[in-house]
């Protein structure tokens, strides 16, 4: 049994032996043909056709190594590979192109034109409104507050012209409650201008030492007296173009009085009606004389002397300088200011002035209608 086995094992290895023979001759003879091509494959790299027909491990393992290597020794690699990569850096730069487009394009120039048109709207008419809105508004203000104060009327005390022109010129930088205690004993010791225009300086000053400034107004009012003397024959004229020739007259005076001892018609405008018209955007002007002119031009001219009694009355009374009482104003709902005062009802009513909040008005002598509208007389220099 072994003998066999060890025969059958040399049959094996003989046969073994033989095949390995032919093996190795076959190997040598294909490492050699292997050589020759690697050879021809070294010279002519851009060939790849061997690379495709080997399937065994070594030629897959050596693959990879092939790729990473031609690219780097063959000319032709590079130049295909400069191909590849131009188009892709052609593609990035279209890619980015627009980005820069965008920020370049004029939007900023836009944007920039738009706040002027709204600003320049804004400054001829408030919120839009256009001019007859505006027209509409501004007389139903007026009337709204021709409701409120029926008994509107000039806050001077006075009796005639005269009076009534002292009293305006030295109502400057003062209340008319002021004036309205100093003037009684001015009128009773010059009641007329012939009088006052004789005057001695220094008693003129004493008396009207409460008002403020009573040097410069003593200077005005003898002045004026002496003016209607030797000028009008001691009478105070009715026209425009005569009162404002007097010392210390100004439109503003003129007006109140052509508008209360004449009944012609004239805006007075006071720091009061500067305020509020502004406040209310009937007009932007600064200027007395352009706002005047501004606000004249929104009323028919019979309604020019109320209207002005209408709105000072509304200044002193609720819609302050300082704190506007916003929360018990009867015109809020037409006023583009509404809010810059107190809104709160009950804190509002603590800043109403004058008959408002029950205390007395500025005059001494009121109107009747004033009285019998509920208001108070106020009391004479030094009472209380």
């Amino acid at each position: 049994m072994s003998a066999e086995r060890d025969s059958a094992v040399g049959e094996q290895i003989s046969d073994g032996g033989r095949k390995t023979a032919k093996a190795a001759k076959a190997a040598a003879a294909g490492g050699s043909a292997s050589a020759k091509k690697a050879a021809a494959a070294r010279k002519a790299p851009a060939r790849k056709t061997p690379a495709k027909k080997a399937t065994g491990k070594k030629a897959t393992a050596k693959k990879p190594a092939a790729k990473k290597a031609a690219p780097a020794r063959g000319p032709a690699a590079k130049q295909a590979s400069a191909r590849k990569a131009a188009p892709a850096k052609s593609s990035a730069a279209l890619k980015k192109a627009p980005a820069p487009r965008k920020q370049v394009v004029a939007p900023k120039k836009a944007t920039a034109s738009v706040p002027a048109a709204p600003a320049r709207t804004v400054a001829a008419h408030p919120q839009g409104e256009s001019r007859t809105a505006l027209v509409r508004r501004a007389r139903r203000i007026n009337r709204e507050l021709a409701e409120v104060y029926p008994y509107a009327h000039p806050e001077l005390d006075f009796e005639n012209p005269f009076q009534l022109v002292v009293a305006t010129v030295l109502s400057a930088q003062t209340t008319d409650l002021r004036v309205n205690q100093t003037t009684p004993a001015l009128f009773a010791k010059y009641p007329a201008p012939e009088d006052l225009a004789a005057a001695d300086p220094e008693e003129v000053e004493e008396i009207l030492r409460p008002t403020g400034f009573f040097r410069a107004k003593t200077k005005s009012v003898i002045g004026l007296s002496k003016a209607l003397v030797e000028q009008f024959g001691g009478e105070v004229p009715g026209r425009l173009e005569d009162l404002v020739k007097l010392p210390g007259v100004g439109r503003k005076t003129a007006f109140v009085v052509l508008g209360n001892a004449f009944g012609r018609p004239g805006i007075t405008v006071d720091t009061h009606f500067q305020r509020l018209v502004r406040r209310w955007k009937w007009t932007d002007e600064t200027d007395p004389d352009k706002i005047e002119a501004a606000v004249g031009a929104l009323f028919p001219k019979s309604d020019w002397t109320n209207l002005s009694h209408h709105v000072i009355w509304h200044g002193r009374r609720i819609c302050h300088a300082r704190k506007p009482a916003c929360g018990a104003c009867p015109i809020a709902p037409l006023c583009p200011a509404y809010g810059e005062g107190e809104t709160d009802p009950e804190k509002a009513e603590k800043l109403l002035k004058y008959e408002k909040a029950g205390r007395p008005g500025q005059r001494l002598r009121p109107p009747q209608a004033y009285l019998d509208a509920g208001g108070r007389a106020a009391p004479p220099l030094g009472a209380g």
